[in-house]
């Protein structure tokens, strides 16, 4: 099992910054892909960005040229800086990690409020 504990949310005027982190322990070695979702009230789950191992990363439109996922390997963490950010950014920001075998891990979630 992958134990996935989130970090750096909170709240930020629109056109600020935030950094997210997620640190991963237990079975480590069986991750490829690392990314962050986000849930806003009354909306499905949404993936925002991911990175493989390998160092590819995926973004979803409304975040691209904003947001930069990166991940240190070595550190078992993967981290998510968020710049200008929006009012329509504001959501539960959940950590994923996918094993090889395509199993999923879930973080618990970390809050991020965009005020105007």
């Amino acid at each position: 099992q992958v134990q996935l504990v989130e970090s750096g949310g909170g709240l930020v005027q629109a056109g600020g910054s935030l950094r997210l982190s997620c640190a991963a322990s237990g079975r480590i070695a069986s991750i490829n892909t690392m990314g962050w979702y986000r849930q806003a009230p009354g909306k499905q789950r949404e993936l925002v960005a991911a990175i493989t191992k390998g160092g590819s990363t995926n973004y979803a439109d409304s975040v691209k040229g904003r947001f930069t996922i990166s991940r240190d390997n070595a550190k078992n963490t993967v981290f998510l800086q968020m710049n200008s950010l929006k009012l329509e950014d504001t959501a539960v920001y959940y950590c994923n990690a996918e094993s090889w075998l395509r199993l999923q891990a879930w973080g618990q979630g970390t809050q991020v409020t965009v005020s105007s």
